[in-house]
């Protein structure tokens, strides 16, 4: 899971439960009379309200992406923290640590590689490097947050080259050896990862990610040459906040007119431009829309977060009476389930596939109780996770950054030395003291004193037979967090 805004942290804190919208209809006089005027302009303020709550979760994940891109390409050098300019790999070359603050919920088992690709002017060649003794990633993202292809470890990428050919050059020839890989936008997101073996192993790192390379497909094959260092250097970020009010349905046509909705969306569209919502449309200057309409859809941007609160609740719920109290999942493609799609955008914009990284989120205990650092916690692991790349359970404040603790230990992992039971059996103790025995405390993961936190689990790699089962809670499952004692 990557950057986004510590404010979206609060979707899964939310009290469970669903948004109930009551829509009142109304006749006066006769059983068929007319309506009244009043009733017209609530009729149309429904509508356009109804409506533009299904918009702004459609769109939700456009924007935010749109937001990650301008803000993370507005530097014209690579700062060491994902930022820097489009068609180059910009690399997070430090650990993270508690005063990190640019990456939300971040991975301390891996390094990310970050590049945006813009192929309005041509396709470009990706180089991925021979990497052995770590597992890696490289996902390629469109703008609606689907994951088109994944590079790695997982799917026994070949090193060598991949030209990624946009819209109009699918055709194109390639010189011989090069991988091709189509692609339906000219914006795509490659989200890079690389398995990190303790701080010890960041140099051994940093020459993987330096294989990582990008080069126009002209500058490969040597018609011009590849271009030298920005004439400005701009280190300075840019930060952009997501639109309000009719604002957002503006922008959402802007970004729709430039990356084409796929073809599943069109009945959605099709009912949307009853309210001046799709490709190229800016409801804010459609006269014809009228003023309650306006005021509907106005009120729906204003109610979208509360709305996908609701949302994200309920998903936290269904998913922990099947996972042990956790909301499990590898994401990235989404089909027609827009609301999934909206909340991950919120909690985890550009997490991977099951086949790559499996997820498993908890703010409660196993009894559905917010977790509290006053009190200890016990996780009881009768085996390991089934995994090829390795696994990772990370402690977090309820804002999604690593907190300070007196040992500077913010994980567990498949590379710590923990103390074992019976048959292998793991147990790992969540609290904010010391525990009193040395075998507990090579297994604990100090929490946050006084104040609520969350866990997440990382599977990264999983072993393709074990999938199914952890998704759909009838295989490996994350062990229930239960207070000890």
């Amino acid at each position: 899971m990557h950057a986004t805004s510590s404010k979206t942290r609060s979707l899964l804190r939310a009290p469970s439960g669903a948004l109930i919208l009551l829509v009142a209809f109304s006749l006066s006089g006769a059983a068929f009379a007319a309506p009244t005027a009043a009733a017209a302009r609530q009729g149309a303020y429904q509508s356009a309200y109804a409506l533009g709550l299904q918009a702004y979760i459609y769109g939700l994940p456009l924007l935010e992406t749109h937001k990650t891109f301008v803000t993370q390409t507005s530097v014209t050098v690579s700062n060491g923290d994902g930022y820097g300019p489009v068609n180059t790999f910009n690399n997070v070359r430090n650990l993270t640590n508690p005063d990190s603050k640019t990456v939300v919920a971040p991975g301390s088992n891996g390094l990310s590689s970050i590049a945006w690709l813009d192929l309005t002017h041509g396709p470009e060649v990706l180089h991925v490097p021979r990497v052995r003794g770590h597992s890696f990633v490289l996902a390629l993202l469109d703008p609606y947050t689907t994951n088109l292809r994944n590079l790695g470890t997982a799917n026994s990428t070949r090193p060598g080259y991949y030209a990624i050919l946009g819209p109009g050059q699918h055709g194109m020839p390639l010189p011989p050896g090069t991988g091709r890989i189509d692609v339906d936008y000219s914006r795509i997101w490659i989200i890079g990862s690389t398995q990190l073996k303790g701080r010890r192993d960041l140099a051994n790192v940093h020459r993987i990610q330096d294989g990582y390379t990008l080069t126009s497909l002209a500058a490969f094959v040597g018609c011009v040459q590849p271009p030298g260092p920005p004439a400005r250097r701009k280190t300075k970020v840019r930060s952009y906040s997501l639109p309000q009010g009719l604002r957002f349905f503006d922008v959402l046509g802007r970004q729709l007119a430039l990356f084409p909705p796929p073809a599943r969306d069109r009945g959605l569209l099709s009912r949307l431009a009853q309210v001046g919502i799709g490709p190229g449309k800016h409801p804010s200057h459609e006269e014809r829309l009228g003023r309650e309409t306006r005021r509907g859809l106005a009120a729906a941007v204003a109610d979208g977060p509360a709305t996908l609160a609701a949302d994200a609740a309920r998903l936290f719920r269904e998913s922990g009476e099947r996972h042990n109290g956790y909301f499990v999942g590898g994401f990235g493609r989404y089909g027609t389930n827009y609301k999934l799609r909206a909340v991950i955008s919120q909690i985890g914009l550009g997490a991977f596939t099951s086949e790559q990284t499996i997820y498993a989120l908890s703010l409660t205990d196993a009894a559905f109780a917010p977790l509290a650092g006053s009190t200890p916690y016990v996780l009881r692991m009768p085996s390991l996770p089934p995994v090829n790349g390795g696994w990772s359970l990370t402690v977090y404040s309820l804002q999604g950054f690593l907190v300070h603790n007196p040992i500077g230990r913010y994980e567990l992992s498949s590379g710590s030395r923990l103390a074992r039971g019976a048959h292998g059996s793991v147990e790992i103790y969540l609290q904010s003291t010391r525990p009193a025995s040395a075998a507990a405390e090579r297994n604990w993961l100090p929490t946050p004193a006084n104040e609520g936190f969350e866990v997440i689990w990382r599977l990264l790699a999983p072993k393709p037979a074990q999938i199914g089962g952890i998704i759909d809670g009838r295989g490996w499952q994350p062990p229930k967090i239960v207070p000890a004692g």
